[in-house]
């Protein structure tokens, strides 16, 4: 498979911490994965995100994304990056349909093509009825799905998932799980997906890193990642790669 990010050595160490948030991470993520990055709270998760999208730049080391940098080639890298961020980002004032207007010019997209692309996602996504009401009077399920459709309207390569299931209700967590399968199935999209719904992951992705510390502890298929650690889930393999001290 081609690799589509490619992270070498990274470290990110953020002014007056104790220590590095990142810490020598590397990994490979090939086109059409599903690939999930797991690891407790304050692993580096947030902060590795936050530089393969471009927010800022590693301390040290490289981030290619399809043999490009942010460095030298950051619109070109951002284009083929689609993110969903854990908060929901839609203005609660407008609707649904104003929200992903707004977002989709946002992104260079426009006419007959746009507005297509919001009525067959809102769609399959069981928003169809509520698409003229305002986001503010949505279901917390419902707000995710509109969340989900804005980062996939301009098709992009790598779509970035930070707990997109968090909160919601059983219907809008298949929901949106099942589109995302299609998604990648139909499209090759490759999906960055960070969740702890660790039985989710398991099932969901086909490739899984734990990272803890802003290291690399272990990574591989989720089935490979159970047996080899002589475990029954990748909740247990969890557990047992970063233990159950609390992590506040």
């Amino acid at each position: 498979m081609i690799v589509l990010v490619d992270i070498q050595h990274v470290s990110k160490k953020y002014k007056d911490a104790p220590k590095a948030a990142v810490n020598d991470l590397s990994l490979t993520i090939k086109k059409g994965e599903v690939f999930g990055l797991l690891g407790p709270n304050g692993a580096g998760k947030t902060t590795f995100i936050s530089m393969l999208c471009g927010l800022f730049q590693p301390g040290s080391g490289e981030i290619f994304i399809n043999g490009r940098t942010h460095k030298t080639h950051s619109k070109e890298c951002k284009q083929i990056i689609g993110v969903v961020p854990q908060e929901i980002a839609l203005y609660p004032q407008l609707t649904a349909w104003e929200n992903l207007m707004f977002l989709g010019h946002m992104y260079g997209l426009k006419g007959n093509s746009l507005k297509e692309k919001i009525k067959e996602n809102l769609k399959i996504l069981g928003l169809e009825s509520n698409i003229h009401q305002k986001i503010i009077s949505y279901s917390g399920g419902m707000k995710r799905r509109v969340n989900l459709i804005a980062g996939l309207l301009h098709n992009p390569q790598l779509l970035i998932l930070d707990e997109p299931t968090v909160g919601v209700d059983v219907q809008s967590k298949q929901a949106i799980i099942e589109h995302l399968k299609k998604l990648n199935k139909e499209s090759g999209m490759t999906i960055l997906y960070t969740s702890h719904h660790l039985d989710e992951a398991e099932n969901f992705c086909t490739h899984i890193a734990i990272i803890d510390e802003g290291k690399l502890i272990t990574q591989g298929q989720p089935q490979e990642l159970i047996r080899q650690n002589n475990c029954n889930s990748i909740e247990d393999v969890y557990l047992k790669m970063t233990g159950t001290k609390f992590r506040d």
